[in-house]
């Protein structure tokens, strides 16, 4: 129902805007519309949601190119109504490389809200302005794109997952503890700062905020489900790399060459799963009673 529609590419790396995106300025266009604005300001509206999410891009690419930088590529980058992915092939395990990509994003918001405060200093010195006059249309518009970069940049420092400074808590907790431990603690933190979202968007009757926490709750819990994954894979990996091809040890049931099933391994102390007389996985367990 709601397909992705493909912008183009940038730096090589494909551009794509959800479906789901497009309710985002219609809901501007049309609450501006019921509040009985002017043309002219939910036009303006409108129009601020297409460049922070342009920025949102900016963002997401900055991730890309940190990434690449150690050899990660991106699959793509991707646009959603509450912000925008870069679908890395991987997320470097070193915590240092880790943080370097995930402080990319809110370095670009820093740096495009810099530059365009540097605009408004430059222009002032070239211009003459008294207290008497208005701020024109054009500096208001892009004064609320610099301020809303500061607050994506704020924003994703926050530590809980997806944001950029979970994933920095996360390496820097990695530094000290496995990996498996140092997600668990940083989704941990960032659930309660989920449940202050929910709170406060309770209290101010904001389904938005309410939304993002729940967003952000799900993602955490994905995060850690998938980092426990690859840990048992890996451990998997490691416990069949010291098996050869035929089975070794002393199974409780004797295992013949063309066995396929479990058999308890005495040597080792784990089950084994056999295919046609082959070790194909290890099973961690205690001893059968």
């Amino acid at each position: 129902m709601f397909r992705s529609l493909k912008l183009g590419k940038v730096f090589g790396i494909e551009l794509f805007v959800h479906g789901t995106f497009w309710l985002l300025p219609l809901f501007v266009l049309f609450s501006g519309m019921a509040d009985g604005d002017g043309l002219a300001a939910v036009g303006t509206d409108v129009a601020l949601v297409f460049a922070i999410f342009a920025c949102v891009a900016l963002h997401e690419l900055g991730h890309a190119l940190a990434a690449r930088a150690y050899g990660i590529g991106t699959r793509d980058i991707t646009l959603y109504p509450l912000g925008g992915i870069a679908s890395l092939e991987r997320m470097p395990e070193n915590p240092g490389r880790e943080i370097a990509i995930a402080l990319a994003g809110p370095a670009v918001n820093v740096v495009i809200a810099g530059a365009l405060f540097s605009g408004f200093v430059g222009a002032a010195f070239l211009t003459t302005w008294t207290p008497s006059e208005q701020i024109s249309g054009f500096d208001l518009f892009f004064s609320r794109v610099m301020l809303a970069n500061i607050v994506l940049a704020a924003f994703n420092l926050l530590p809980c997952f997806p944001m950029d400074g979970g994933r920095v808590l996360r390496a820097l907790l990695a530094t000290q503890l496995n990996r498996v431990r140092a997600t668990e603690i940083a989704v941990s933190v960032g659930s309660v700062v989920a449940l202050g979202f929910i709170a406060v968007g309770l209290y101010a009757s904001h389904f938005g905020l309410i939304l993002v926490a729940v967003m952000v709750w799900l993602l955490g819990q994905a995060e850690l489900a998938s980092v426990r994954m690859r840990a048992r894979a890996r451990a998997m990996r490691d416990r069949m790399s010291e098996w050869s091809e035929e089975p070794t040890g002393t199974p409780s049931t004797p295992v013949s060459p063309g066995f396929t099933g479990l058999a308890w391994d005495d040597a080792r102390r784990v089950w084994v799963q056999y295919d046609s007389g082959r070790a194909v996985r290890v099973i961690d367990s205690s001893s059968p009673s």
